[in-house]
């Protein structure tokens, strides 16, 4: 089955410094229909001003995953971690039993354009943990990367939830299939571009959940696409 959440049905702020729209529930939109799907609690497209962020604030017991589309973003925490993400680099941050951190756009003169992914974890108590990587998505097209999973598989990197997310850059016209195995659900996620998924057209900004498919197929259109895959148990 799929169930398709388009991108202007999303959740939707503005806040001079912040263009946000939510997938699913946060802050202070919230829709009972949609609170989640599975393990995945959060996805925020977020377009964010030049020299502006979030100031320090605390998480807990939330597996965070940070991706961004075009421009820079600043990182830091009460680990002692920092860095600047760019397109291709993935952030993930497990918040386990608490961490505060800040993002902040790292150029002064154009504004920064992410996803911010939460999931909740398999378990609870977990050491907080930041890690940082550059994947191929570019350089390597029209093959799915695997970006995160629960035990770092194929160098992806190690989260504490019951998931495996994957991005693909597809070219015009191009497709890639994943089979459905242990876990039995999934959430596509359209970052740019349109996409086919399963027979239904998708555009950028808009999501699906599928459940007790037998394997999702994403064939780009003409202009191409970023996807996030997520195969949920």
């Amino acid at each position: 089955m799929l169930s398709l959440r388009p991108s202007a049905a999303r959740g939707h702020a503005q806040a001079g410094w912040l263009d946000t729209w939510h997938t699913f529930s946060f802050n202070t939109y919230y829709d009972p229909d949609f609170m989640g799907f599975r393990a995945l609690r959060v996805i925020n497209e977020d377009r964010v001003a030049p020299a502006a962020g979030f100031g320090q604030h605390p998480h807990r017991e939330m597996e965070i995953v940070t991706y961004i589309l075009e421009g820079a973003l600043a990182h830091r925490d009460s680990l002692g971690s920092g860095g600047v993400i760019r397109p291709g680099e993935i952030q993930h941050m497990s918040a386990g039993t608490g961490i505060r951190h800040s993002e902040f756009n790292a150029s002064e003169t154009e504004p920064v354009h992410l996803l911010q992914i939460w999931v909740e974890p398999a378990v609870a108590g977990v050491m907080p943990s930041y890690s940082q990587k550059l994947f191929p998505l570019a350089s390597a097209p029209d093959r799915l990367h695997l970006i995160a999973s629960p035990d770092g598989a194929a160098g992806s990197l190690a989260w504490a939830a019951d998931a495996a997310l994957y991005a693909v850059q597809l070219t015009p016209g191009s497709s890639v299939r994943h089979a459905f195995a242990a876990r039995k659900y999934g959430w596509v996620q359209v970052a740019s571009g349109s996409v086919d998924l399963n027979g239904s057209p998708l555009e950028a900004g808009d999501g699906a959940a599928l459940s007790q498919e037998a394997s999702a197929v994403l064939t780009a259109g003409l202009a191409g696409a970023q996807v996030l895959f997520f195969e949920l148990a």
